[in-house]
């Protein structure tokens, strides 16, 4: 058992990592308040050849794994660019997966090399108002009349709808009431995001605002036979594939953004005097910041397991959840506590802590709840009768 990344994979670190001081701490605060994509930072990500790190190698992409995507990822969130750095590049990274296993060779070289060289941008439709969390539930219908289907529905929660031009959407193929499964009867798709069908709504949320929301209002939405993903009716099947990485890449997210905002808090710690000491000397402060190290710590090792899982195809469904859930808890315990150490000054936007606050909140409510984590957990690996 090896703990240590190969020499490969520090490269990734130290590459992300220079790309990444080009954006310091203002760049990202400046973001949050005018709420512009950061599309010079998606440039010098694309340009350094990165949004295709996981995809195979024929198409444009480094042929790594999800672990790899995931140290880019974590470096990524680690540098103070947290969520809304992460975030603008998360759905080229875990995305198109669906299509690299369950596509055919006309669909990957159709998709896949217009992705990994920016030259597309997709968003993600899979919430729906009605259905949240339960996404066997899904209300979105896709009628087939010959060679294409009519997409009509509601979609929530779509990141970078306002500048992609693509769609990664799953929809109701066949009515519930008619299929054997719960799971059965959902199909995928990746095409256009035509604007003339689609209205896209931004949601004004409490943070990221770089990277935005919105809910989708999808009206005879045409897409050709050919750009759906897997046989008709396996689109849970084909979704499973992009929902484990999601999980992982959002862990090493939200570890990132706990470890940076820890940081900050321990230089704080050790550099701000009151009563004729450093703060940091005092157990009230140092003993929290202790504990937020190891949390994160642990967490960052269940994320990397679950992406060796992944990566060696073995079922990693518990793992990915657990880093997920882990993750999100320590992280959030580190935002919080970082807020805390600056005392009044942890308020304050110029001290940056405040915006990974609000930005790891994301973590511990999507893709999937914390609640929900633990009633798979309890019930897949445990044993216990659905509580749900």
């Amino acid at each position: 058992m090896n703990f240590d990344f190969n020499e490969d994979q520090l490269a990734i670190q130290v590459a992300i990592r220079k790309i990444c001081e080009q954006f310091g701490d203002d760049y990202w605060r400046q973001r949050d308040t005018d709420g512009q994509f950061p599309e010079e930072f998606v440039k010098a990500i694309t340009d350094g050849g990165w949004l295709g790190i996981a995809m195979p190698v024929e198409y444009g992409g480094a042929g790594l794994g999800i672990t790899e995507a995931a140290i880019l990822a974590h470096s990524i969130a680690r540098s103070g660019a947290g969520m809304s750095g992460a975030s603008a590049i998360h759905m080229n990274l875990f995305g198109p997966n669906p299509i690299v296993v369950f596509g055919t060779e006309e669909q990957k070289e159709r998709f896949l090399p217009a992705l990994i060289q920016g030259n597309d941008r997709a968003c993600f439709g899979v919430t729906e108002p009605d259905a949240g969390l339960n996404t066997t539930r899904l209300s979105t219908r896709a009628t087939r009349e010959g060679d294409h289907y009519l997409i009509n529905g509601r979609k929530m929660w779509t990141s970078t709808a306002q500048t992609a031009n693509k769609i990664l959407i799953i929809a109701r193929t066949t009515a519930f009431e008619d299929c054997v499964n719960p799971t059965d009867g959902l199909t995928l798709f990746y095409t256009k995001l035509d604007r003339e069908r689609v209205e896209v709504r931004l949601i004004e949320k409490m943070g990221r605002k770089a990277v935005d929301s919105n809910a989708l209002f999808i009206d005879d939405l045409i897409v050709p036979v050919e750009n759906r993903i897997g046989a008709e009716g396996d689109g849970w099947k084909c979704l499973l594939h992009g929902l484990n990485p999601e999980r992982i890449l959002i862990s090493s997210e939200a570890v990132g953004l706990g470890q940076i905002a820890l940081e900050k808090a321990a230089n704080y710690a050790r550099e701000r005097v009151v009563f004729d000491r450093t703060i940091g000397r005092n157990q009230a402060i140092q003993h929290p910041l202790a504990v937020n190290w190891m949390e994160l710590e642990a967490a960052h090792l269940m994320t990397f397991k679950a992406a060796s899982l992944y990566d060696a195809e073995k079922s990693c469904g518990a793992e990915a959840n657990s880093a997920k859930y882990l993750a999100a808890e320590a992280a959030f315990k580190a935002c919080q506590r970082a807020v805390l150490t600056h005392g009044g000054m942890g308020y304050a936007k110029e001290y940056h802590v405040e915006r990974y606050l609000r930005e790891i909140m994301i973590p511990m409510i999507a893709p999937i709840s914390q609640e929900l984590i633990k009633s798979f957990i309890g019930e897949r690996v445990l044993g216990q009768e659905k509580s749900y």
